[in-house]
């Protein structure tokens, strides 16, 4: 798509636009060859001829009857050249022109041609303004007029929109003279007069707050001479200072990115009030906070808070103190993090059931969208959120239009503006979620329960049933996070205490998948720390049939040790993991793939069960994503290949028998993408599936191989092979 859209267009983008760009689009756009040299050479080479035309056309005592010959007769490669020519004959006196036959004129134009007319100009425009200083002019004395003669375009006979010429100008930002241009027509008095205007005409920005009905400002003034007689214009913007609302946000991007922090604080100051309008002020703010997170300064990102109306958002309670100069480093307590997550529970997550608390504000719409689980009050629920399949990445939500979404956003918005990096916010947010049944039932208990002869606590057992009774002697509580006081977090949710540390969890997942990518990574990073650090996967005194039924107790629901406190830090992370994804949109889960690679080399079959437990339910939704549903099932079969593979060594040995139940995931999970959807009786994989599995039986076990005979490409041994044309025809290896 995105050369479908660049074969059609010449514009090239700076080096510090591009540095802010996805890795993947700026590898795309950096050998874009800038052509604005020769769209220099080429007016040079047209400029006698345009000249000539338009001091005909131009001039004071210009015959009006030559309008309609240059309408007719001229060539559309001069057309374009109409403005640039303008600007050329003005020489810093913008009354030597002729107004009314260049307004007839431009009327005639098509929107096009006049956008490619106020593009060339802006390049003639800063390419006199460099052969000026060459000269020895002031380069202030140049913006000056160059500002003023534009004042001539815009404002003295509105013959040109200001809000393309403004946009022109920032697509030059590669020459700084463009943005300073910029300034100076942002701070002109005839825009801050219709601005003026403007409020008086539109009342406040709620203003489906005041009752009576809504006069509309005679078209001609709001939108000036150039847009008013036009056929079609915006319904919203119509008016020549409410057209900038959409431009301004594009202005405050360019500034930042050429590092011009003190003009992006200035533009934001000068039209805050103007901003109050912007239909979605709300999402600008989130954006803005999320493209250029880590580069922002503590004081800008102050001033990018204040376009809304602070008072009428739900901030937590610490968080003006936590982005004030004074906490400019320090990272907020876990108080903090967890207070977001109890109020992401409150008004966000849907309730387990109709009757299983009260006093939520959870808004009926969102329920309907999201599906409300329907579990009974005493029912734990895992970190799995009912969310509609069609996943949005959180810079394609607009404006929050519930209280729900505000909640939500508005904690996003928090996390963005913290002093702090990504991985410090992640790790803190880690840390609760892993301990996060211990700390609300001592807290709710208010006590830390006695200690018992095997080092257990009476409260809080921390080691399944099926274990041996001497492993169970060298289990260990979790503790509970430092410096988190969540005293009155249960009574505040109207849970219990199971049911809130599962929805703490789901609500963190989706925090998460709301935020830049950034915080995804530091995610994955450390969850596989955590996964890795577990002390039962790395105690040797472990017998392999206990880690066997810890792993099957803690992974395959992790609701069963959340009812009974006995939940592990590898329950809980699964558990956030599988509601970050629900959350996620498919084009953003390749990036998971970290979190095994990091565990690699897997050398337990405790670990693989981690592994395919974190990455298994991702197959069924990558059911029409073919190429990364490959990427994800090579990453699985590697992990076997560690274990079971001809040369693998793993901690303990391992049969193939002891993971039948993986077998049978693979077989289902290949038989369902083949399909598209549900397996039906003639469900069966595609060939480049089967491929994966040839490649990897290479390298493994001959029992293991035996049980996945069937997914190869040998036609011999495999009922699939056998049976698709391609292979037979030409087996593929």
């Amino acid at each position: 798509m995105v050369e479908q859209i660049l074969s059609s267009s010449q514009h090239t983008w700076s080096d510090k636009t591009l540095r802010y760009f996805p890795p993947v689009l700026r590898d795309t756009l950096v050998g874009r060859v800038d052509k604005r040299g020769l769209a220099i050479q080429e007016w040079q080479q047209a400029e006698t001829t345009v000249i000539n035309q338009c001091t005909q056309l131009l001039s004071p005592s210009a015959d009006p009857t030559y309008v309609v010959t240059y309408i007719s007769r001229s060539f559309p490669q001069h057309r374009k050249y109409l403005c640039a020519g303008v600007w050329i004959l003005m020489h810093g006196h913008p009354e030597n022109i002729n107004s009314a036959n260049l307004a007839r004129v431009l009327r005639e134009f098509s929107p096009e041609e006049v956008t490619d007319n106020i593009y060339t100009m802006v390049d003639v425009l800063l390419h006199q303004i460099h052969v000026e200083l060459q000269r020895g002019h002031p380069l202030q004395d140049l913006l000056t007029k160059a500002a003023a003669n534009l004042a001539f375009f815009v404002w003295t006979h509105e013959l040109l929109p200001l809000d393309i010429l403004v946009l022109a100008l920032i697509d030059r930002d590669d020459d700084l003279h463009a943005l300073h241009i910029v300034i100076s027509l942002f701070e002109r008095q005839e825009l801050h007069q219709r601005m003026r205007l403007f409020f008086l005409a539109r009342g406040p920005p709620e203003h489906w707050l005041h009752t009576g009905m809504f006069k509309r400002m005679e078209l001609q003034k709001a939108l000036g001479n150039y847009l008013s007689w036009k056929d079609r214009f915006p319904v919203v913007f119509d008016d020549i200072a409410a057209r900038l609302l959409p431009v301004i946000p594009l202005v405050i991007y360019r500034l930042i990115e050429n590092d011009a922090t003190d003009l992006a604080e200035r533009v934001l100051v000068i039209y805050k009030q103007l901003l109050a309008y912007h239909p979605l002020r709300f999402t600008f703010v989130r954006d803005v906070l999320a493209y250029f997170y880590g580069h922002l300064s503590g004081k800008l990102i102050v001033r990018i808070l204040n376009v809304l109306d602070i008072s009428k958002i739900p901030f937590s309670e610490g968080f003006p103190q936590h982005i004030s100069p004074s906490n400019s480093s320090t990272c907020p307590p876990p108080d903090y993090f967890a207070s977001l997550l109890l109020g992401l529970v409150n008004n966000v997550i849907p309730p387990l059931s109709s009757s299983s608390k009260t006093g939520s504000h959870v808004d009926s719409s969102y329920l309907s969208a999201r599906g409300t689980p329907n579990k009974t009050p005493t029912t734990g629920q895992s970190g799995v959120t009912g969310v509609s399949e069609v996943q949005k990445a959180f810079y394609q939500i607009q404006d929050p239009g519930t209280y729900t979404q505000l909640v939500l956003e508005t904690a996003v918005i928090e996390l963005l503006s913290l002093p702090v990096s990504a991985t410090q916010s992640v790790t803190s947010l880690v840390q609760i979620v892993v301990h996060i049944q211990p700390t609300l039932i001592q807290s709710s208990n208010g006590l830390h329960g006695t200690s018992n002869g095997s080092g257990q606590t009476s409260v809080l057992p921390t080691s399944p049933s099926g274990g041996s009774t001497d492993s169970m002697n060298a289990g260990r509580p979790i503790p509970p996070v430092s410096g988190l006081n969540t005293s009155n977090f249960v009574s505040r949710s109207g849970y219990t205490c199971q049911q809130l540390s599962c929805l703490m969890i789901q609500a963190c997942g989706l925090l998460l998948s709301q935020l830049p990518q950034d915080f995804h990574m530091q995610l994955y990073l450390e969850v596989a720390r955590v996964v890795k650090e577990s002390w039962w996967l790395t105690d040797g005194k472990r017998s392999p049939n206990e880690l066997d039924s810890t792993v099957n107790y803690a992974l395959l629901d992790p609701t069963w040790a959340a009812q009974d406190n006995t939940s592990t830090a590898i329950g809980n992370i699964i558990g956030l993991l599988h509601s970050f994804f629900s959350n996620l949109p498919q084009e953003w889960l390749e990036g998971a793939h970290v979190i095994v690679k990091q565990l690699r080399p897997v050398t337990s079959v405790a670990m693989l069960r981690i592994a395919f437990r974190i990455m298994g339910p991702l197959l069924p939704r990558l059911a029409n994503a073919h190429t990364l549903f490959n990427k994800t099932l090579s990453l699985l079969l590697g992990a076997m290949v560690d274990v079971f593979g001809k040369t693998a060594q793993p901690s303990v040995p391992a049969q193939a028998s002891e993971i039948i139940d993986i077998i049978d995931f693979l077989h289902h999970a290949v038989h369902y993408e083949g399909q598209g959807g549900p397996v039906q009786a003639t469900s069966k994989p595609r060939a480049e599936v089967l491929v994966l599995f040839s490649r990897a039986l290479e390298s493994l076990r001959p029992d293991v191989q035996h049980l996945l005979s069937h997914l190869t490409t040998d036609v011999n041994s495999s009922i699939y092979a056998a049976t698709h044309p391609k292979l037979v025809q030409s087996p593929m290896s």
